[in-house]
C-alpha cells in the first residue's frame, strides 16, 4: 500500500480543526485529523509528505517509528499532532484494505456498547484558537433565549452548568447520559493563577456541584474537571472541599508532568483522580502509573500521537490496574478511533463525548459517526473507523491543499 497524495482540509466552520486525506496508489482515501494549533500541523503534513511518498508500503507501526521527531517528541507540538493525524488516517486504510472496522483489528470487542459521559461544553468550545481559557469558551454574549429553549433543544451546556445546572443535569438524565463533566473553578484558577481560590470562589464553585447532586443524585457520574490549572495546595482545598458531593473522578488537578506532587496530592485526598489528555505517549504516562496516583487514564489519541502508541498506553495502564477513558472535546475521527479503542480493550471504562458537537458540527462536517444511544456509544461496523467528509457540501466549506508523489519510486 503505497502513498501518492496527502491532502488537508480544512474549514472556516471551524478554524481550529484539521482533516487530512491519505490516498493510495489503488484508489483508497484515509481519513485522519487535528485538533489545536493546525497552522503549524498544516505546515509540517506537507513538508513531512515527501517521507511517506517515499515509503514503498506504509503501515502504522512503520510510519510512527519513522516520524518521531528527533525534537519535541516529549510533547504534544504540531509534528506529535501532525503524526497523529497521519496515524488515523493510515488506520483507516488498514481497515478499508482488510474490510474490516478498526475495533477488530484490534482484536474485536470486549465492551460494546460503551457508556459515555457529557463534556459540557457549548458549540462554539475552543473552536477558533488553540488556548484552554474562559475567552475561548464561546459563551453567548446573552443567553436569555437560548435559556428559553426546551431542555433536548438547548445545547449550550457550559452556559448550563454555569448558570442553570439544575436544568442541565435533568436534561443530562432524562436522555439516558449517566455521567457528566464541567469545571465550574476554572475562572478563579484564571484569577489568582491557580495560587489559591478564595472562600467566596469556593463555595459558588461549589454550589454547582451541590445543586447537580440535588436534582439527580448519586447516579450521576460528575466528573469534575479543573484542567491543570492549579497549584498542589490549592487543588487539595477544591478536593478536600469536593469529598462529601463523592465526584466520579478530579481530572487535571495538576499538569500531567507533576507527577510528585500528584503523589502527595493523592496521599492527601480520598478521591479518584484522573489524568492524561496532555499527556505524550508511553513514556508520558509511565512515571504517572508507577507513582500509583492515577486512577484514570484520559489520554488524547489525536494529541498522543495517534491510535498506535495509544493503545500501547492502554496495554500499560492495564498492566497497573488502571482503567482508560479516551479524551475527546476536539473532533469527530478522534472520537471513532477512541471508541473502537475503549470498547476493544479490557480495561476501557467510559467514553467522552459532547452532545453539543454530536449534534451540530460533527454531523455538519462528516458523516459515520458512532451513535449515542440511551447513555452508550458503539463503533459501527464500517471498515476503517467509518468517519468520511460530506460531499453534498458547498465548496466554500472546504480549504484544501495537496502534495502529490511526483513519481513512482
Amino acid at each position: 500500500m503505497r502513498i501518492v497524495e496527502l491532502e488537508t482540509v480544512r474549514t472556516p466552520m471551524h478554524p481550529n480543526l484539521l482533516f487530512v486525506e491519505l490516498r493510495t496508489d489503488d484508489g483508497l482515501v484515509g481519513l485522519g485529523e487535528a485538533f489545536n494549533g493546525v497552522p503549524a500541523v498544516d505546515a509540517y503534513l506537507h513538508e513531512t509528505a515527501e517521507v511517506l511518498f517515499a515509503m514503498p508500503d506504509v503501515s502504522p507501526e512503520l510510519c510512527a517509528r519513522t516520524l518521531t521527531p528527533y525534537m519535541g517528541f516529549q510533547g504534544a507540538g504540531a509534528e506529535t499532532r501532525g503524526n497523529g493525524a497521519i496515524d488515523f488516517a493510515l488506520w483507516d486504510l488498514l481497515g478499508k484494505a482488510a474490510g474490516l472496522p478498526l475495533t477488530r483489528l484490534l482484536g474485536g470487542p470486549v465492551r460494546t456498547p460503551m457508556p459515555v459521559y457529557n463534556t459540557c461544553a457549548g458549540l462554539g468550545y475552543i473552536r477558533d484558537a488553540a488556548r484552554q481559557s474562559s475567552d475561548n469558551w464561546g459563551l453567548l454574549p446573552d443567553q436569555g433565549s437560548s435559556a428559553q429553549l426546551p431542555p433536548t433543544e438547548n445545547l449550550e451546556d457550559l452556559d448550563g452548568f454555569l448558570r442553570r445546572p439544575r436544568e442541565l443535569a435533568r436534561s443530562l438524565w432524562d436522555e439516558g447520559i449517566r455521567g457528566m463533566k464541567i469545571w465550574p473553578f476554572d475562572l478563579e484558577a484564571e484569577r489568582t493563577n491557580g495560587t489559591d481560590i478564595s472562600a467566596d470562589a469556593l463555595a459558588e464553585a461549589i454550589g454547582i456541584v451541590e445543586a447537580v447532586r440535588e436534582e439527580v443524585g448519586l447516579g450521576m457520574s460528575l466528573m469534575i474537571e479543573l484542567h491543570g490549572l492549579w497549584h498542589r495546595p490549592a487543588a487539595e482545598k477544591i478536593m478536600q472541599a469536593l469529598v462529601p458531593y463523592q465526584p466520579y473522578w478530579v481530572e487535571d488537578p495538576l499538569r500531567s508532568d507533576a507527577t510528585d506532587a500528584f503523589a502527595r496530592l493523592a496521599a492527601n485526598v480520598d478521591l479518584p483522580i484522573a489524568t492524561g489528555e496532555t499527556c505524550v505517549g508511553r513514556r508520558g504516562f509511565q512515571p504517572l502509573l508507577e507513582s500509583g496516583a492515577v486512577d484514570v487514564a484520559t489520554m488524547d489519541l489525536q494529541w498522543t500521537g495517534g491510535l498506535t502508541e495509544a493503545r500501547k498506553i492502554a496495554t500499560m495502564a492495564d498492566a497497573y490496574a488502571v482503567p482508560v477513558a479516551p479524551h475527546d472535546c476536539t473532533g469527530p475521527v478522534t472520537l471513532a478511533c477512541s471508541t473502537h479503542l475503549v470498547t476493544s480493550q479490557p480495561n476501557g471504562l467510559v467514553q467522552e463525548t459532547v452532545r453539543a458537537f454530536l449534534r451540530t458540527w460533527y454531523r455538519e462536517l462528516v458523516v459515520g459517526v458512532p451513535v449515542v444511544e440511551d447513555g452508550h456509544i458503539s463503533p459501527g461496523g464500517e471498515p476503517g473507523h467509518g468517519v468520511r467528509l460530506r460531499e453534498d457540501l458547498p465548496p466554500d466549506t472546504w480549504v484544501r491543499r495537496v502534495s502529490r508523489a511526483h513519481s513512482p519510486p
